[in-house]
Order: C-alpha cells, then structure tokens, then sequence
C-alpha cells in the first residue's frame, strides 16, 4: 500500500500547526505567574486554557487499553476525529471515501462537507462486507474505507479474515469504527495496531462508558497518522470540564465494568422476550447495546410506539433494513415498558 506520506493532502503535509501558549511553555507549577495567553486572571476552576493534548485523559486511556500515549488523539466526539481524518487524507473535489451501507451516517455527511466524493459498496443480506466489491470499487482516489465494527445499525461484527484482507489490499486508510466494542465479545482491533500502518481505530466513551453527554471520541493510529492529526486539530478542543470528567470516571473501572455486565444480561433477556412478539419476524445477531428487528410495518409500529411514549428508531430507509426498528437496549424497567407497550399493538 502507499506510505501515510504518500495518502495525505500535499497542503497538509505542508501545514505549520498553529502554536498555543500553552504549546510553548507547558510546565505546571503553583509558583509560575502565567501571563503569557490572555487569559482572566482571577481563578475560578475554569479561567485557564485546558491541556491542548489531554496528558491526564490519555495516561488513564493508555492503561486500560495498553497502547502509548502517543498513539492516541483525542476530539471532540468521534465525529471530531472522524472529521479530522477526512481533511488530512481527502482532496476536495478529488478524492474519494469508501463506506459500507447501511452505515453510521456521519460517514457520508463529513465527506459531503468536505466536498469528498463517496462510492457505495452495500453489505451483504447478512451485513458482512464484500470484499471483492469493495477492492473492485476503489480507484486512485479512494482514500479512506470506513468499517463500522460492530455495525450501526445491523449491531454485528464483521468477519475477522474480512477485515484483515481490507486492511492488507486498500490502497487507502482503513477506519475501523469501533464505538461499541465493549459489548462485543470479539477483540478489539487495538490489538494489532502495530500490524497496520494504515489502520485507524475510533471509540467513544458515548456508549458502554455513560458520557454521551460530553462528547469525547477517541483515536487510535500510528504516532505519524496522530502527529498529523494533532497538526490540524483546534488547539484547544476538549475543554477543561471534559477532561476532568473523563479523568473521574474513567477511573471508575467497576462501575463501567458493572454497567456493561447489566446492559448485557438485559439484552440477553430483552432477545428472548421480543422472540414472542408476533409482528417481529427476524431479530439481527448483535454485538452492540442495541437491537435489531424486522417488523410487519416499522413505520406503523414506530409511530403506535410514540402513543405508547416509547421512542426507538426506525431504521427502514436505509438499505437492507426495510420495515426494521432500532430498540436500544436500557433498564429493565425501560424494557419492560418497551415490551408491555410492543404487546399491547394490535
């Protein structure tokens, strides 16, 4: 395949990152007087730029999943980094990504933004890639393969022998979008970073980790794909309030672990109870807190649902996954409720 020198836009390779204050001088002592980033001075736990580069954040991150420091990037959301990725690789107008619908539809929207062209390659009636297509699709401009793995919204995990012969025959940065690899009981593809220069790995701690509500993605790449990222990253992209949260609870090891055994056990129970509703005809294998089915008519159910005051997602716009809806999986007593209300539609 071609270097990561080779991939990148020539204007990126010849970007200067911009230098914060804090880039230039980053020693922390109580006893400094910091004058240098025209910051208020009066201290109220948040007057102070944040870490440009998450030291705190991505040292807890770097033992619980065994990679260096700096192998990690993190944004602002996976979206962030998925974004970034885009921009470094794609030529506006040039260049071209490759996804597997149905897909994360973010995928399609950042290429859209970026004035990048898109190929489609649909996944099988069973949700695995088409590898042939796909090799077959791609042309000298195709940059990036997006895997979404464990898939959003199908909730499988593709075949290993598939990917690897992705990662080994794409010409291009292979994105293996890995947000719900904790309710998975495949590994990680963390594992073999090393293996693939071209690999890049994103997760979240939106899901298995309970902090949608900060948004904070995390990348996995080669120290030369996270040095170019860090190159044309905002300098201070995760606030102080994120990183501190992250820091809390990322520490919090039990409680995450605890959370995802509850989820799990759940899902198990909600598999077998949607098993006795007569409308629902397939239920899709998954490695994800969500499942999928196929119903009589989703968009009927989807709206009888809202009366109920119940809201999935429904899925049946998107390829292969007609009259299908979405039931992530929650409490057991918000899926209770989500079953007494699927009971009671005539």
């Amino acid at each position: 395949m071609a270097s990561v020198q080779d991939l990148l836009r020539p204007s990126i390779k010849a970007l200067k990152a911009y230098s914060s204050a804090r880039d230039e001088f980053q020693e922390e002592t109580s006893d400094m007087v910091f004058l240098d980033a025209n910051e208020n001075p009066f201290n109220n736990g948040i007057n102070r730029y944040p870490d440009p580069y998450q030291n705190e954040v991505k040292a807890i991150l770097s033992d619980i999943k065994e990679v260096s420091k700096s192998n990690i990037l993190l944004g602002n959301g996976s979206d962030e980094v998925l974004d970034l990725i885009v921009r470094a690789f794609c030529e506006p107008n040039q260049d071209n990504v490759i996804i597997l619908p149905p897909t994360y539809g973010m995928y399609e929207v950042l290429a859209n933004l970026n004035a990048v062209g898109i190929k489609k390659v649909l996944l099988t009636e069973t949700f695995q890639p088409e590898t042939d297509q796909i090799l077959e699709a791609a042309d000298a401009h195709s940059k990036i393969l997006f895997l979404c793995s464990p898939n959003n919204p199908s909730g499988n995990s593709f075949i290993d022998t598939d990917v690897e012969v992705l990662l080994k025959k794409f010409e291009g940065i292979v994105v293996i979008d890995e947000a719900y690899i904790d309710f998975s009981s495949k590994d990680s593809w963390l594992q073999r970073l090393d293996e693939f220069p071209n690999l890049i790995i994103t997760q979240t701690l939106s899901k298995a980790y309970g902090m949608a509500g900060i948004r904070l993605g995390i990348c996995y790449a080669s120290t030369e794909i996270i040095s170019v990222l860090n190159t044309i990253k905002p300098p201070y992209n995760i606030n102080v309030l994120t990183q501190n949260k992250a820091a809390e609870l990322l520490k919090q090891t039990d409680l995450v672990s605890n959370e995802i055994d509850a989820i799990l056990i759940e899902r198990s129970q909600l598999i077998s109870d949607l098993k006795q509703i007569n409308y629902i005809s397939k239920i899709y294998p998954t490695d994800t807190n969500f499942v999928l089915v196929k119903v009589d008519d989703a968009t009927q159910r989807y709206n009888q649902l809202i009366k109920k005051g119940v809201v999935v997602r429904n899925r049946t716009t998107q390829p292969l996954c007609e009259n299908c809806l979405r039931l992530t999986v929650g409490t057991s007593v918000e899926n209770e409720t989500l079953l007494t209300a699927l009971k009671s539609l005539q």
